[in-house]
This record gives structure tokens, sequence and C-alpha cells, in this order.
């Protein structure tokens, strides 16, 4: 059996097959229906839908035409929409309850701003369009990007970043043409506190720089003085999350910013967490040069969906020339997309380069303005100081059971390590199986590395008092639990939900992409009836 990295089984020791029901003949239990992957339901035979055979119709795909069956099952209308209905009960969603994932901001998204995401003209534009077809869409773009940079006091934003990594490298581009446009070339050291997200580091790597890492002080910020004696004649800039991963404010920020210009360096800025000081705090008013956004956190596109994601990322007048192709440039009442290098020297920009095919995702652009446009000024900031007054909530309800990793108030997501559990054979991994038998999706766990066992909660401003009070009362009982040594409840966990604890490691390292059917199936999947 593996081993996790703290020396017990990483999978509970069970007999029983762990997909199984064992109390009921149907397998379900009550409104938890057991399904089984389409594959195994065996229905190769047949299908709900009948086409006529086609006739007269020539191949344009030469050699490649398939010369037998797809291998697939055939559903009616009703087996295909209860199939998925009972598949999508066995996730966790917000539309379920609470979604406690620090660092992710996974909070309601109105449905208004997807039904507009879905209108005509938005939903079916087409990227390779006549501009003059596409003037609404480039006014809506347009619109949005002039309320990105209202938001920080930047001068500059490049819309076609997908998404927040890809912001970053937006950023870290536009900061390494700048250098490059000063001859510079010897400046390729980029600092990163070690509470960054992991894609700083990975970004600044991807961009030739390389990582020297910032420790922290016993507060949980940036250590000034191990960041000032990094500072030197080879560094290009710092990447700095703020409020940062520990989800606590960097109030040296002022100060951090102004010594890396006077050092030649560049301020890069991860909005990842711009979801707590949105409406409250511009980031250009704190000496940032590059920011990116995540439209698909902070305004209303559902984060963990699945979908594209997307991320616009500001930029300072020392790297706004440097913005990245395509981009779009207003000409009187019209608007017009910028695509190439002539096109882009002609309004005295100097591009890096072009990120992506086309301009960004529309979808996330429609939903992000209408969530502001919702909101107003005074609802995003709102927003914002809701997102940190929840947090706050949360670590005053439950400090006096769990262990606040950091003295002092949070910003929009509270920090517990796993102290609190000491020699109750209890670990912050099986504290979290035990919350998906009370019914809630856990927390962030093990992030940020730099406390030990942590437990990352990000309540977000759409949850209400009597949600979250629910949700401390939760896990103030599981904390009393673990420490009365009700241990089995914990490495036993989950027991209620479809599928028992998983060897994760295993699951991590050698996962099962393709399902392979039993021997005796084998060659009924292989070779399907003919119509199957």
């Amino acid at each position: 059996m593996a081993m996790n990295n703290q020396g017990r089984p990483s999978a509970p020791v069970h007999t029983s097959d762990p997909g199984a029901y064992e109390e009921t003949f149907s397998g379900s239990k009550g409104l938890d229906q057991a399904e089984p992957l389409i594959f195994e339901r065996k229905t190769y035979g047949k299908t709900g839908v009948d086409f006529e055979v086609s006739t007269g119709t020539v191949t344009r795909l030469g050699t490649l035409v398939r010369e037998g069956g797809l291998g697939l099952p055939g559903l009616s209308e009703p087996e295909a929409m209860r199939h998925y209905v009972r598949l999508s009960r066995k996730n966790y969603a917000i539309d379920l309850g609470l979604y406690p994932l620090g660092s992710c901001t996974m909070k309601h998204n109105p449905r208004l701003n997807e039904k507009l995401a879905r209108l005509p003209g938005f939903a079916d534009v087409h990227p390779l369009q006549p501009q003059s077809t596409v003037q609404g869409a480039y006014a809506l773009i347009g619109e949005l990007a002039h309320w990105l940079m209202t938001l920080t006091n930047m001068p500059a934003v490049a819309m076609s970043p997908k998404a927040g990594a890809h912001g970053e490298l937006c950023g870290m581009m536009a900061i390494r043409a700048a250098l490059d446009a000063r001859a510079e070339h010897h400046r390729r050291r980029v600092l990163a506190p070690e509470s960054a997200h992991g894609t700083n580091p990975a970004t600044a790597v991807q961009c030739g720089f390389s990582c020297d890492e910032i420790p922290a002080n016993q507060r949980g910020r940036v250590d000034m003085e191990a960041f000032k004696a990094k500072l030197g004649a080879d560094v290009a800039a710092i990447m700095l999350t703020n409020p940062n991963t520990c989800g606590l404010f960097e109030g040296d920020i002022r100060e951090i910013a102004d010594l890396m210009h006077e050092a030649g360096g560049y301020f890069y800025c991860d909005g990842a967490n711009f979801n707590a000081i949105s409406g409250r705090v511009r980031p250009g008013d704190l000496g940032v040069d590059a920011m990116h956004f995540n439209l698909h956190k902070t305004y209303s596109t559902p984060h963990g969906g699945g979908g594209p994601g997307s991320g616009p990322t500001v930029l300072s007048e020392a790297l706004a020339p440097y913005a990245p192709l395509p981009f779009l440039v207003r000409e009187g009442e019209s608007w017009r997309m910028v695509e190439d290098q002539a096109a882009a020297e002609a309004v005295n920009a100097d591009p890096f380069g072009r990120m992506t095919a086309f301009h960004g995702n529309m979808g996330m652009f429609v939903r992000a303005m209408s969530y502001m446009l919702s909101h107003g000024a005074d609802g995003l900031k709102q927003a914002s100081e809701d997102a940190v007054l929840n947090a706050n909530y949360v670590l005053a309800r439950l400090k006096h059971v769990m262990t606040p990793s950091f003295e002092g108030l949070c910003m929009h997501e509270a920090l517990f390590d796993d102290r609190f559990l000491k020699d109750t054979g209890v670990t912050t991994l099986d504290f979290a199986k035990a919350m998906i038998d009370e019914g809630y999706h856990p927390m962030t766990m093990y992030f940020p590395l730099v406390v030990h066992g942590a437990m990352l909660i990000e309540p977000t401003e759409s949850e209400s008092r009597e949600s979250v009070d629910r949700f401390c009362d939760t896990l103030e009982a599981l904390a009393l639990a673990a420490k009365a040594g009700e241990t089995e409840r914990f490495t036993a966990a989950p027991r209620f939900a479809p599928v028992r604890r998983l060897d994760e490691t295993k699951a991590a390292r050698q996962p099962v992409l393709r399902w392979t059917p039993p021997a005796a199936d084998a060659h009924a999947a292989e070779q399907p009836p003919s119509g199957g």
C-alpha cells in the first residue's frame, strides 16, 4: 500500500469495493443515485437518434475513413439526461453550498451575466469576421479595458491573455522588452517571495530570467531586510502578490516599489487576489508596473468550471509601448484592431510580439462588463469589503479551536495551520476528508507551502452570515471531535461520498485515463454490432 509523506497509508484499509454501496440492493441511497460509467451500460446495439443512411456523398478525408464502429454505447434521450444529472450530483458546486477554497475565489456568479454572454453578436462572434461587422464587440472590449485601467489607475491594458499565468507571461515579457530596449541585457534576476504562486517563478524562468526567493518574516510578509540585500544591478523585477498568498496585505508595498525602481527594476504584481481590494486600492498608486486580472475569479466567470479563463494585464507608462498584438485603437466613433508590427509603429507602439492568435475570450469580457455595470463603483468596493469581512469573521469564529498561522487581521482569506491537531493522530488531509462527510468541499490544503499543514479558507463576499455560521459551526465541531480522540472518524473519512478515500499519490502519478472493459466484454466493446 502506498504511503504518504507522513508515514501512514494514503488509502484506508477497506476490503470492500471503494465505489460500492452495500446497504441497498440497487446501489442507490435515497436521492443519491448509483450510476455506472457510460461504457459500463452495455448498450452498444442501439441509438437514441435515427438518421437516414446517407448516399451519394464523397469523402474528403482520403484514406482517413472509419472502417468500423466507434464502440460508443447508445442511450435514449431520457437515459442520457439522467446519466449526466446523476453524475452531476457526485460533484460539489457553488450552487450547492459554500466553496471554501482559498486562493481561488469560488463565489456565486449572477445568472444575468451568463444570459448576456449568450446574446447574439457576442456568443456567435467570429474572430475572422470583417472588423466592420464586429464594432459592437470591439466597443464592449474597449469599455471593459477603460474600466480595468480606471480600477487600477494604469494607462494601458493588454486584453488578449487567456488566463492568469498567461497574463503573468504578458507582464514579464513586457518587462523583458523594456529592459532590452534599454540595452540592459544583464538584468536577468527576478525576486519572488517564498509565498508566491507557483506560476510566478515558472513564468520568470520561461521568459529567460532566473528566480531568487525572498523569505517571509514572522508576520507572513516580505522580509524587508532580506529584500534589500538581494537588490543589485542584475535585478530585473520583483513578482509580488498583494494581498499575498497567506491572505495578508503587504504593508510595505510602496517602499518595495520605490526601492525596486531605484535599483532600475520593475514591479510585477500578481492580481490573482484582486477580489480583496477591487474598488478599494488602485495598484498604479502603489507603484505597480504590470498586473494581470483573473476575470474568471474577480469579475464573474465560473472559476473551476473547466472553461476558458481571461487574464488581461495592465501596464504602467514605462511598459505600455510594449503591450502585445493585437490591440484596439479608437478612431472617431469606430474601433480598429491593430494586428501587425507596421500598424503598431504607426501609432507609436513597439509591441513585444503576439501572445495568441486572436483578441481574447469574448464571453469572459461580456460577463465581466455585466458584473461591473451591475455593481457600479460602490458595489465593487462593497464586494471587496464583504469578502474581507467574511474572512475575518471566519478567523474570529474559529481561532479558539483552530490555530491561525499569523497574528492580527487577514484580508479575503483566513489561514490556519495544523498545530491544533498536534497529538490527535489527525492530519490536515484527514480533517479535510471529514469535511466531505459533513457536506462541504475542503478548503485549500497544504498551501501556501510556507505554513505547515496549511488550511486556507476563502468564504468570498457572496456568502451570508447564516451560511458562514453553519460552515464555522461544522469546523468547530470537527476540531473538537479531533481533540476528543475521535481519530477513526477522520482517518476513515469520507464515509458518505460516492467514492471512498483514494490513494491520491498513486492516482496523481499513475492516472487511469482510459476505461478498459473486462475481458469478457472486450469483444463487444471493440467490435460493436452494426448501427451501434
